[in-house]
């Protein structure tokens, strides 16, 4: 297929982000577990799909599902460990949760490669499904059942909750902004390495090792940190340090090293901030935690699609001005961090059975 073919089904994939927060309100009416379950259901039937239909209809329809069902089941997660973990010790634990990312990122994009080096593009399909299937089985059984949240009943009325609260629109609009900032340097910074240094695979391929390594070092220092600096601190110290990794690019990347470690401090602050929101955005909106979190996943979305717009427009005057928009964005997230007030009430945790 041609590459303008494969942009609008992955445009496409972007786009479910949209309607996330409609399905995962469904999370905060009928509970966690069933969020999880559908989430991990949704998967499985999308690998299913690709093995029964080994078509490029088929590849689309399961691209789009999967990405659907990852958008229903992060949210149901982070507000299920919402409920059952005290504030205080929340961002340990999320962070905790973030480390599977960058181990697929790291040791499960490898071995999917392999697989299809060794036996065609549809061979990890089948053990997707396999996964996925034994992945709603712990579920079911592992997970105990749950009691919906305390939201009105009614499709919208989690939404309508989001939309009221100056403080859970400010976290999206952080989520928006700092997501901005990031990918205006991470859809850039592969064309500035080739044109700058001459360099393609071997610079491109050390600056995804980077990339791995600073995602794993960031949650790593919001799981030793963040509860005892607290969330908001972290989130105004990461924006900070990646408004100086970005400021910084121009400057030390006139060699390759030293454009890669500039990259590495960008990225591991960018994640710095982004595992430090996560616990943070848990506690805006209680009673619609699920809603609230594929909110989240949206804002950041529409992030990256500004970005995606801007970016190369702005690269054609020059680096600087993308290293100063990024800038800008991580800018107005730190203003927008000013309107977040987390609620004054008592733990109302639900202890982990």
């Amino acid at each position: 297929m041609d590459i303008t073919t494969i942009s609008y089904v992955l445009t496409g994939r972007s786009l479910i982000g949209a309607i996330s927060p409609i399905a995962a309100s469904a999370t905060d009416r009928r509970g966690r577990k069933f969020g999880m379950l559908l989430g991990a259901a949704l998967f499985t039937l999308a690998s299913a799909t690709v093995v029964f239909w080994p078509k490029f209809p088929g590849l689309v329809i399961a691209i789009i599902t999967a990405t659907f069902g990852k958008y229903i089941f992060d949210p149901a997660m982070q507000a299920y460990l919402g409920d059952r973990i005290p504030y205080e010790q929340r961002g340990r634990i999320l962070a905790i949760t973030e480390f599977s990312w960058s181990l697929a990122f790291i040791l499960g994009v490898p071995l999917v490669g392999f697989i299809i080096a060794r036996s065609g593009w549809m061979a990890p399909f089948p053990l997707f499904a396999l996964l996925g299937s034994i992945t709603i089985i712990i579920l079911f059984f592992q997970i105990p059942n749950d009691q919906p949240s305390s939201v009105p009943h009614g499709p919208s009325s989690g939404v309508r909750i989001i939309l009221t609260s100056v403080p859970a629109l400010a976290g999206l609009a952080i989520g928006l902004f700092y997501t901005g900032a990031n990918e205006m340097v991470n859809l850039i910074f592969g064309v500035w390495l080739e044109q700058s240094f001459g360099l393609q695979i071997a610079a491109l391929g050390a600056a995804s090792a980077v990339i791995g390594l600073s995602e794993l070092g960031g949650e790593g220092l919001v799981a030793v940190f963040v509860d005892r600096i607290g969330k908001q601190r972290a989130v105004a110290i990461g924006l900070a340090v990646n408004c100086l990794a970005a400021l910084s690019l121009p400057l030390v990347g006139r060699t390759t090293p030293g454009a890669l470690v500039g990259l590495f401090i960008f990225y591991i602050s960018f994640e710095f901030t982004t595992v430090s929101g996560i616990p943070l955005m848990t506690e805006l909106a209680p009673s619609a935690r699920a809603t609230l979190m594929a909110f989240f996943v949206a804002s950041q979305s529409i992030g990256r699609a500004l970005s995606d717009l801007l970016a190369p427009r702005l690269y054609a005057v020059g680096f600087w001005l993308v290293v100063a928009s990024a800038i800008g964005f991580n800018l107005l997230a730190l203003i927008a961090l000013t309107r977040v007030k987390i609620p004054i009430k008592s733990d109302n945790t639900i202890p982990v059975v």
